[in-house]
């Protein structure tokens, strides 16, 4: 009774501490990437991106309900259900670690427990939890709203389920904790598919407790049986339940006529039929293990249900209704991510195949007015140069390049099966999963991508024992992100691996099962093509969280050997006070720092400056997600800005999206496409090519066109379903094409001025046609959209692209953008050949206006920790966007406000540096600062630069002398080239900075005699 009392309250205490710790480290509002596209849906109940997470969106709007109509409180409230679900799991973990430590220490499940062996058992249960509370990777999911921290806490709660059946499988009723287990699975489908991870480890866990006769034979066969269920669970009941269902429901749509859902709810009174039958056949017959089998079936769909959410809410077309699933088909390919496509997995191409043929696969259906409509058929493709298990095989972007980079291949190489299977253990393995493992229980030296490098610092793992005589840059050791754990917590896990495999095989096994699936099986399942858009350290979570019971383990191996030397009682505090000491106490005092994220604004900040740079009524085109979730996040919760209609381009290739377009959304009334849905539906004008000029099918030949053509007449031809506008194909078929790449709108001033589109006194500067050349030899659903509303829009809505957004997306209109904040804005004024960067031009006191009075800047300057895409990615931006007002202003003749500007970029953001290009841009603010005749202003950025680039160039002198491969000449070279043109600043003109140059020709001196050998070569 005693140690029941003592490990739930123990593990009631770990829950605390870690809600505490996460309650108190907490992201106010909305974090970066998908965080603002959770809360949007939790809290207005609608459809997320797929494969959709409805548990996680019911129990979102739940905690957002503590807002009490506080909509501005809604993530903090969403981002506590994080918390609290993260507490729970630290719980889990301790009542995990104290069951498998109590077997270890105890011969009998009923066992009484001596005090020494309670102490440890209770020590190593701490040790390991509050270890797991203060990792990297599950501290970041645990403070946001995201799915990460509800999917952990299935994990654990279905690992420590197991594990209580374990302990009372002997006793009569206990398999209804196998049942539980389903229901959880099932459920947690609706959270993410992590969890169904754990099923080979139930498996055998099962398989110990039942089977007499362990061997290693059956215990193979067990293990397979277990990844079976894993596959039949996988793509039985959720992928193939809703594509049968799918197919019953064309039958009963397309054959008897009667409506959608009629087939797809005929089947699921079928599966449920079955499950009544065999559930009760197996009691009549008793026959319990078959009755298990069934019970277990019935509750994964139970849990399975929750996804009825997702086609009840498409159908009522909420703001955000990724794919618009209102039908079997398109719930089916929700469900399986069609939209991202497939990875080949055990046989493919590589990525410098040819397709030698082609062949039509399955046909694709989309739901039409009263039937299931024929889009076409899939394309399954034959190419040249095939393996088995093929790892590099992308071949989209820069991907090819990087593999080439990566395994140091010629231009020309072949890749060959041995290329393919060190990429898989260099980059997939070592690169995208052992150094994320590292940075939870070794160390890291920053926060920095470091997805191309597994040489340097940044985004690299490091114990920090050596780091004292390396001569890391300032900006590194001095950094919130540098986390030094020097190995500690590694070595008492290893430690406590080694112990428990001795003391514990089988259940050392199916920890290590635990820690296969949700760690390595993955990286081998998902087969990463190349570069990610961000680090995936969040989806291995699962295997860290295993890692982690062996941490609670060393305790008990380290108890051993302190017992050689003193009393059993007494090894189990000094192992248990060590232990805290070398893993919680010092992973929480070094990670606390940069997961503190309790004063951080720059997510909802950035997403309002975007909005609030848009003129009333935008039309506002996006395309990543931090620069739309954040957004949606902005506008739906808190509506900011209802006006404004958001686009995100990458959405803007389904049909469903662009139908949305054309409805009312919050304030902002349909976007001006007049396209008819037979346009543009899956399977019509998919891809529209170019030609060059008009096509006669008749003689074979193309009519150039001369001049620049009108965007309406251009759209009109290639949405036209005249075959006269269209392209006899070899199959006999017709297809729209691109007659030409000049494309012009005409400019009425009238229209432009009346729409205050520019002001009066602009008129001067309109030009009398918007002319321009696209840029792509293809349109693509959203370049058709998009052209449609410059056709038809008309000057009545403003056009605007936020500033983070490609140029490829851009479609050639560059010379008719003008920046007034965050955005670019869509302004007919004659185009500025004078400037190079057509980008960079502004609309110089609109921009002012929205940037001095307006604009938020996030808390950028005192928030106590800034992430990774705060840094990396909106802190250039903003430089920038500083900048080009700055100068933007002197060009326009209000020098007096670019000094406003310079002032304020000072006041507001902060003094850091992530990279030459801030540096770079740093430099132009001195030399304006100057101009501007701020002379204080422009040392303190000269110094700013200096101090920077400095630091840098002393680290690469320590590579260079090191001999190391680390050594970057070219960021030598951009340093010394930096420290001239600070010189050349200081000492020009009526500058007259005579110390200052100085100080700098010194530094200059001085680095040119330690490269001299670098710097003469590359002269």
């Amino acid at each position: 009774m005693q140690y029941k009392k003592i490990n739930n309250l123990l593990g009631w205490l770990c829950f605390a501490i870690a809600s505490v710790t996460y309650i108190l480290t907490l992201e106010p509002s909305v974090s970066f990437w998908d965080c603002g596209e959770f809360i949007s849906c939790a809290y207005r109940l609608q459809v997320a991106h797929q494969p959709g997470y409805p548990v996680f969106a019911m129990l979102g709007k739940m905690f957002s309900l503590l807002s009490f109509g506080n909509n501005a409180k809604v993530p903090y409230f969403t981002n506590m259900g994080s918390a609290l679900a993260s507490g729970a799991t630290i719980m889990f973990l301790f009542w995990t670690i104290t069951a498998l430590a109590k077997k270890m220490l105890a011969d009998k499940a009923d066992e009484a427990v001596d005090q020494s062996r309670l102490l440890l058992i209770m020590g190593a249960g701490l040790v390991g939890a509050l270890a797991f509370t203060y990792t990297d990777t599950f501290w970041f999911s645990a403070v946001e709203t995201i799915v990460f921290a509800l999917s952990s806490l299935c994990t654990a709660i279905v690992f420590w389920a197991i594990l209580k059946w374990d302990a009372h499988a002997d006793e009569p009723g206990a398999d209804r904790w196998i049942i539980f287990i389903a229901y959880i699975v099932g459920l947690s489908i609706g959270i993410h598919l992590l969890n169904l991870l754990t099923i080979p480890a139930i498996a055998i866990v099962y398989y110990f407790r039942r089977h007499k006769n362990v061997n290693v034979g059956s215990a193979i066969g067990a293990f397979l049986i277990g990844a079976l269920i894993l596959v039949f669970v996988q793509y039985g009941i959720r992928g193939y339940t809703i594509q049968i269902a799918a197919y019953f429901d064309l039958f009963f749509v397309n054959s008897f006529g009667l409506g959608f859902w009629s087939g797809a709810f005929f089947f699921f009174l079928i599966i449920v039929a079955i499950l009544f039958a065999g559930i009760w056949l197996s009691i009549k017959y008793n026959k319990p293990l078959l009755n298990l089998a069934f019970l277990c079936v019935a509750f994964v769909y139970f849990g399975y249900s929750s996804f009825a959410y997702i086609p009840i809410r498409g159908t009522a077309n909420p703001d955000l209704n990724n794919s618009h699933p209102d039908n079997a088909f398109t719930l089916y390919g929700y469900l399986n991510r069609v939209q991202y496509g497939e990875n080949p997995l055990l046989f493919g191409q590589y990525f410098d195949a040819k397709v030698v043929d082609q062949t039509e696969g399955s046909t694709i259906y989309r739901k039409g007015k009263t039937k299931y409509e024929d889009a076409g058929k899939k394309q399954n493709y034959v190419y040249d140069h095939t393996t088995i298990f093929p790892r590099m095989y992308s071949n989209e972007g820069q991907d090819p390049q990087f593999y080439r980079q990566w395994l140091q291949m010629g231009d020309q190489a072949a890749p060959t099966f041995s290329d393919n299977i060190k990429w898989m253990f260099s980059w997939q393995i070592y690169q995208m999963y052992v150094r994320y493992f590292l940075w939870n229980f070794v160390g890291r030296y920053n926060d920095q991508d470091g997805q191309q490098s597994s040489t340097g610092i940044d985004g690299n793992w490091t114990s920090g024992i050596f780091d004292g005589g390396r001569h890391l840059p300032k900006s590194v050791v001095n950094g919130t992100t540098y986390t030094p754990l020097y190995a500690l917590p590694l070595i008492i896990g290893l430690f406590g691996c080694a112990y428990h495999f001795q003391r514990k095989k089988r259940d050392a096994l199916i920890v290590l099962l635990l820690f296969f699936f949700t760690g390595l099986a993955i990286v081998l399942y998902v087969n990463q093509p190349s570069i990610q858009p961000r680090e995936r350290d969040y989806s291995y979570v699962g295997s860290f969280y295993a890692f982690a019971i062996w941490i609670g383990l060393g305790v008990i191996a380290l108890a051993e050997l302190i017992k050689l030397i003193t009393t059993p009682k007494a090894a189990a505090i000094a192992s248990t006070a060590i232990c805290l000491l070398a893993a919680p106490v010092l992973l929480a005092s070094k990670e606390w720092k940069d997961h503190d994220r309790s004063t951080k604004m720059t997510p909802h900040d950035m997403a309002y400056n975007y909005l609030i740079s848009c003129p009333p009524n935008a039309i506002l085109f996006t395309y990543g997600d931090n620069d739309t979730y954040s957004l949606w996040y902005d506008q739906e919760v808190e509506g900011i800005r209802p006006d404004v209609r958001i686009v995100n381009l990458s959405l803007f290739t389904g049909d469903w999206y662009i139908q949305q377009m054309q409805g009312k959304m919050n304030q902002s009334a349909p976007l001006p496409i007049t396209m008819s849905y037979d346009k543009y539906k899956e399977g019509v004008r998919d891809v529209v090519y170019y030609n060059d000029g008009i096509y006669n099918n008749n003689t074979g030949k193309s009519s150039p066109i001369a001049g620049y053509a009108e965007v309406k007449d251009v759209f009109d031809f290639i949405t036209s379903d005249d075959k006269t506008a269209q392209l006899q194909m070899q199959s006999g078929g017709f297809s729209n094409y691109l007659p030409t790449k000049k494309l012009k709108i005409k400019i009425n001033a009238d229209d432009v001025i009346k729409n205050h589109v520019i002001t009066p006194d602009q008129k001067d500067r309109l030009d009398t046609a918007m002319q321009w050349t696209y840029t792509s030899n293809y349109i693509t659903k959203e370049n058709l959209a998009m052209l449609d509303i410059l056709a038809h829009n008309n000057w009545v809505r403003p056009i605007c692209f936020t500033t983070t957004i490609g140029q490829e997306n851009l479609i050639g209109l560059q010379s008719y953008l003008y920046k007034e904040g965050f955005t670019y804005h869509l302004i007919p004024f004659k185009p500025d050949t004078s400037t190079r960067d057509q980008l960079g031009k502004t609309n110089s006191l609109v921009m002012y206006n929205n940037m001095m009075t307006k604009f938020k800047y996030g808390n950028f300057k005192t928030a106590r920790y800034l992430d990774h895409e705060s840094t990396t990615m909106f802190y250039p931006v903003m430089v920038t966007t500083f900048l080009d007002l700055a100068q933007g202003l002197i060009k326009d003749g209000h020098p007096d406000l670019a000094l406003n500007v310079l002032h304020k970029y000072d006041q507001v953001m902060p003094d850091i540096t992530p990279g030459l290009e801030v540096a770079d841009r740093k430099i132009f603010f001195a030399q304006t600062a100057y101009d501007l005749h701020d002379i204080v202003l422009g040392n303190k950025f000269i110094n700013s630069v200096d101090d920077y680039v400095t630091d840098q160039l002393d680290y690469n002198y320590y590579l260079m002398k090191d001999n190391s491969g680390e050594f970057n000449s070219r960021d030598v070279q951009y340093g010394m080239s930096f420290l001239n043109g600070l010189i050349g600043i200081t000492s020009a003109g009526d500058n007259h900075q005579t110390a200052l140059t100085n100080k700098l020709k010194a530094q200059i001196k001085d680095y040119e005699s330690k490269f001299s050998a670098i710097l003469g070569r590359q002269q």
